[in-house]
């Protein structure tokens, strides 16, 4: 393996699989013509990425207000004297506050500063901060408008304590809204990507992008959470043993469970309603669905940005499918990517060791933000009252960097990477990276990892083509589409009929590196959302293959499109709570399943005796 890997000549892989972009209430979409002009399809990604950047900023906003009341809420119970110190360690923890002025409203009439005024801006920031400091005195928090462009965009805030008497007043470098549209801008290639034009790729140019006309289906209710071959029975009169068998004869029985005059049924033809029917007539008390009861534990995160900005996790049943199961720490995701910023808040802990092919011996840090923004979507941390909530609590990412700072790696980095990945213990695989090259050289890593029952997903592309994209339209790899809020196809979303699943992939609010927050969209978000699921079902139930897994998330989507698999949707939108419900009653019906034979061996003996 090895030696076929060193000898391939290197054909770039790109991160390329991401747009920031975020919609308006409604998404935009590919207008309802055959040929739709590409200036228009470049025109909506601009929109979509103007937006994205919009949002961006409103989470930097609300983080950066949450991080001074924080402050002043230490400073309130803490000691006056050390006001300095706490202001220093508030500006290292957040590198983009720039200047913070802390001042006493009431009685205490002191003033503390950290940092300085950065001097190209003051001319515009010096009456701002006026403003701000009139604002507090008159008991009013405040916010001004986004001042300056580039890389010197700046934002000044003030807010106070809970009983007014201390205010919080500073000065935020925004610079992150450059990087983010900069950086992205190449990935959702409005410009030539990668500009330096070190790489030679087979890919869609961005000036001749290939358009389709896109369907745009109703939305479609989830199902109830039952046994969908399973029905509960509580006869009037204890049936007979000869009525029993017949019932489970005609019903197709393939398990009973009895426990006082009521019984579980479960059939291989017929579903809950059938069943329902067919005991109707049978001198029952009553007959009814196998519901799934669940604690009542799960509530809704009290992650800071999640109410507002986390759409996603809702439309897949995430909070009800962490009543199932929230995880573990044996089923590692690895993140083959643009490595993961460790030190952010919002994923410390949350990471093992992993690999950077790229600069062989460094940490697989993040130096573009699209690998630690996925890496959340999986696993950043829920419940801990900041930023945003993954949608895994346990699982843990390992972060292995084959793209460098352009974004862009060799598909020798790319296979290189998956197959240390599969030799250190990762039992999922994602891959927000992709090119239209099929190369068998990573086709070769795929496979390795693949056989060691390894589950693969990658992202589709966001060209809004139907030409295969790889690795994502490799067989052993679970292909992922891109919906938006209203369960509609992504207008950049690629597709085929190699697609297995849509997930959520617009307008996806994550962790940023230097302990920002993100809006992205893209298949490149969609795809770890589908990674998360896999990783929550290898949680739930570690005795399933690689394929079992991914049949269940196929089996239990919520179909999109038309009925059935199609290939804007593949089999639907996933559902994790159904998802993990079916992986749950795997591992009992496996637990069951002795138990079954033991008591018709019994019956059985019984029966023939004498005979």
């Amino acid at each position: 393996m090895w030696k076929r890997l060193a000898s391939a000549s290197l054909i770039a892989v790109f991160a390329l699989f991401i747009v920031t972009a975020i919609y308006r209430s409604k998404a935009p979409h590919v207008p309802d013509t055959q040929n739709p002009s590409p200036s228009h399809e470049m025109s909506i990604k601009q929109s979509m990425l103007e937006q994205n950047v919009k949002m961006t900023e409103q989470m930097c906003r609300t983080q950066c207000s949450l991080d001074f009341k924080q402050a002043l809420h230490q400073l309130n119970i803490g000691t006056r004297g050390d006001v300095k110190s706490v202001l220093d360690e508030v500006r290292r923890e957040h590198s983009h506050m720039k200047y913070l002025e802390w001042s006493g409203l009431k009685a205490d009439k002191n003033t503390a500063f950290s940092g300085h005024i950065p001097e190209p801006m003051v001319p515009q920031l010096a009456p701002l901060l006026v403003d701000a400091r009139k604002s507090v005195q008159a008991g009013k928090p405040y916010q001004s408008a986004k001042i300056g462009e580039g890389e010197q965009q700046y934002i000044v805030m003030g807010e106070l304590s809970e009983g007014g008497e201390m205010s919080l007043i500073g000065i935020i470098h925004e610079d992150l809204l450059h990087k983010v549209a900069i950086d992205q801008r190449k990935n959702l290639r409005l410009v030539p990507y990668p500009s330096d034009k070190r790489w030679k790729i087979e890919s869609v140019d961005s000036k001749t992008l290939e358009d389709v006309k896109v369907d745009h289906p109703e939305d479609n209710e989830g199902t109830s959470h039952y046994h969908v071959n399973q029905i509960v029975v509580k006869f009037q009169n204890e049936p007979t043993p000869g009525e029993l068998e017949q019932y489970r004869k005609d019903i197709d029985a393939v398990h009973t469970e009895k426990v006082g005059n009521t019984y579980v049924f479960e059939s291989t033809k017929l579903e809950a309603k059938q069943l329902m029917n067919y005991f109707q007539s049978k001198n029952v008390e009553f007959a009814e669905p196998h519901f799934l009861y669940m604690t009542n534990e799960a509530i809704e995160p009290n992650d800071k940005l999640f109410a507002k900005y986390q759409w996603n996790l809702p439309a897949i049943e995430t909070i009800p499918g962490w009543d199932v199961n929230r995880g573990s720490e044996d089923v590692l995701v690895a993140v083959v990517d643009t490595g993961v910023d460790l030190n952010h808040p919002d994923l410390k802990g949350r990471t093992v060791a992993g690999m950077n092919i790229v600069n062989k011996g460094a940490e697989p840090l993040d130096d573009v933000g699209h690998g630690t923004h996925v890496a959340g979507v999986i696993s950043a941390l829920v419940n801990n009252d900041e930023g945003v909530a993954g949608i895994s609590w346990y699982n843990k990412i390992m972060p292995v960097k084959v793209l460098d700072e352009s974004g862009a790696g060799s598909t020798y980095a790319v296979a290189q990477g998956i197959i240390w990945a599969a030799d250190h213990g990762a039992k999922v695989i994602n891959m927000s990276l992709g090119n239209y090259a099929d190369s068998q050289f990573l086709h070769d890593a795929i496979k390795y990892a693949y056989d060691k029952d390894i589950v693969l997903i990658a992202a589709s592309g966001n060209d809004n083509t139907e030409r295969p994209g790889y690795p994502a339209a490799y067989p052993e790899v679970f292909a992922v589409a891109a919906t938006d809020s209203n369960k509609q196809k992504a207008s950049f979303s690629n597709y085929g009929d190699y697609i297995d699943v849509a997930a959520p992939g617009v307008n996806i609010a994550s962790t940023y590196p230097d302990n920002h927050y993100a809006a992205l969209s893209g298949t490149s978000m969609a795809s770890p959302h589908v990674t998360a699921l896999a990783a929550l079902i290898r949680s739930a139930n570690p005795l399933l293959k690689n394929t079992e897994v991914m049949e269940i998330m196929r089996k239990t989507a919520i179909d999109l499109g038309d009925s059935g698999k199609d290939k804007y949707f593949g089999y639907g939108q996933i559902d994790i709570v159904e998802a993990l419900s079916q992986a749950a009653q795997s591992r009992e019906a496996l637990t069951l399943w002795p138990q079954w034979f033991e008591r018709e061996a019994d019956r059985l003996a019984l029966k023939y005796k004498g005979k």
